[in-house]
């Protein structure tokens, strides 16, 4: 079974507001146990966390151990205050309060940095996000600071000018990456970046009655067509599926994640599993601390 490269526990696939009171005055451990019996019971033995504000992913880390589960998290990812990402982690100001907050990971034991460049889909307005991404220069500058601490970085970033921005700056890795276009892919192609589209996080809203079906549909054909571009270019795509997020159960969605690749795949089954693992075996290598 392929490991989860995106996920966060925290969440419960279900209800955001719910999953935050639950944890709010701390941690509930049988809340995240039972989470990871779920990923023991379906063969994941590697979970890779998104971060969160509330000290959940911290303590999944200490427990996962038990269940034969490889756990890297961030701790809580950062975002510039005022702009998306309040919901997973803590905000700056300035680069000096981003630096003081990588330390601060670093020191509180986080795996990798988890950064925030973007808003995210806006399901509402067809084709665009919720907010303009960070400029070139922040996430050139944000992306040197955490490499020079040493440490790989996830970034949370969508459209195309803020996914190049990142990979020619030398992002470890694209979460989501939305709206990509041919020059783009062709950069992420020929860069050392791991992408992971979390797909399922629009094809499994489909019927859901939240937002309009039609839409949905077009956004998904879209991002498909991305992700099937990029795998005939070459690029590194892992399977992650933002698990947690409203109707991506734990554990389940890496399986939806997976099989919407195998649909998407011009090849045979045999070398999508083999360029997955490959994918995945790169996010195991960079996306843990050397001290």
């Amino acid at each position: 079974m392929f490991g989860e490269c995106h996920a966060h526990l925290f969440m419960n696939g279900y209800n955001y507001r719910e999953a935050v009171e639950l944890h709010q005055g701390g941690p509930k451990e049988d809340d995240i146990r039972a989470k990871l019996r779920l990923y023991q019971e379906q063969g994941v033995t590697f979970v890779r966390d998104g971060g969160d504000a509330l000290g959940v992913s911290a303590l999944a880390k200490k427990i996962a151990p038990e269940y034969g589960i490889d756990y890297r998290t961030p701790l809580f990812a950062i975002h510039r205050k005022g702009h998306y990402g309040g919901i997973v982690g803590c905000g700056f100001d300035n680069i000096r309060e981003y630096h003081s907050l990588v330390k601060r990971a670093i020191r509180e034991g986080a795996d990798f940095i988890k950064v925030m460049f973007s808003g995210i889909l806006d399901f509402d307005r067809d084709g665009a996000l919720t907010e303009e991404p960070l400029d070139a220069k922040e996430i050139r500058e944000m992306i040197h600071i955490a490499h020079e601490e040493g440490m790989a970085v996830m970034a949370h970033v969508n459209g195309a000018d803020a996914v190049r921005n990142a990979v020619e700056s030398g992002v470890d890795s694209v979460e989501h990456g939305n709206f990509m276009d041919e020059d783009c892919l062709r950069t992420l192609a020929g860069s050392h970046a791991v992408w992971v589209p979390t797909y399922v996080t629009i094809t499994n809203l489909i019927g859901s009655g939240r937002f309009d079906d039609a839409s949905l549909r077009r956004l998904a054909a879209r991002q498909g067509e991305r992700i099937r571009r990029g795998l005939a270019l070459g690029a590194k795509i892992a399977l992650g599926s933002d698990a947690g997020a409203y109707r991506v159960p734990h554990a389940q969605g890496i399986a939806d994640e997976y099989r919407e690749f195998q649909r998407l795949a011009s090849f045979t089954k045999d070398e999508l599993d083999a360029r997955l693992a490959a994918a995945e075996q790169e996010i195991k290598t960079r996306f843990i601390r050397n001290s």
